[in-house]
């Protein structure tokens, strides 16, 4: 039970379930474990609706799929939208739908393991849940997390989301062509996330020309 005090001097408590994600992190790293045990990195993809996740994932996969094998496993509420956006670049593409679920857990992403051929992959890519709260209390077994936000966001979206950023190995800062319609300086954001993390790598790219995907594949260690 976690107990809040609020400016006008209620007392609100919070039962907070230690079981349940004690479960989580259990399940994540076994998850790891099974990855390992076949020599398959997994990368946890985290960002915004809209902020280009999807985009992110057609170029890495537009790059590397000639050099070795590479799935998708996508959250989405409903549709399989994003999924049919990526098989469409020549990756096995697995489709998690989470129905009012604001985040994939470990457990979901270890039925997806079991539905691939492990010994035939290198690569996954997890498209995560369309937010940058809720993902960031349920690690889903992956080697890395990469957090992606676009200068369409605004200058804040680092700042007031630090707890994801803290979580994850790279940073993304996606459409850095809006930049100065927008009003951003991506500089900012940078320093911004090495303010939260300073060993987070930090990435500018444009996902529709592709531009910095190669050193967002550097960082990513692939």
């Amino acid at each position: 039970m976690k107990t809040i005090h609020t400016k006008d001097g209620r007392i609100v408590e919070i039962q907070v379930n230690k079981k349940l994600f004690g479960r989580n992190s259990e399940i994540a790293a076994q998850n790891i474990a099974l990855l390992d045990k076949h020599r398959v990195r997994a990368v946890d993809v985290l960002g915004s609706i809209g902020s280009g996740k999807t985009s992110i994932i057609q170029q890495i996969v537009k790059h590397l799929k000639d050099k070795m094998a590479i799935a998708a496993i996508t959250g989405d509420l409903t549709t399989t939208i994003d999924a049919d956006r990526i098989q469409k670049y020549g990756a096995e593409v697995l489709q998690i739908n989470t129905d009012r679920g604001c985040h994939l857990d470990a457990n979901m992403v270890r039925n997806s393991l079991e539905q691939l051929d492990l010994a035939a992959l290198d690569f996954i890519l997890i498209e995560n849940v369309g937010n940058l709260i809720c993902p960031a209390s349920y690690p889903v077994g992956a080697h890395q997390r990469m957090v992606v936000v676009s200068t369409t966001e605004g200058p804040y979206m680092i700042v007031k989301h630090p707890h994801i950023f803290r979580d994850s190995a790279v940073a993304v800062i996606n459409k850095i062509d809006m930049a100065d319609a927008m009003g951003v300086d991506t500089e900012q954001l940078k320093k911004d996330a090495l303010t939260i993390k300073p060993s987070i790598r930090v990435v500018r790219t444009c996902a529709t020309t592709g531009d910095g995907v190669p050193e967002l594949i550097e960082a990513l260690g692939m």
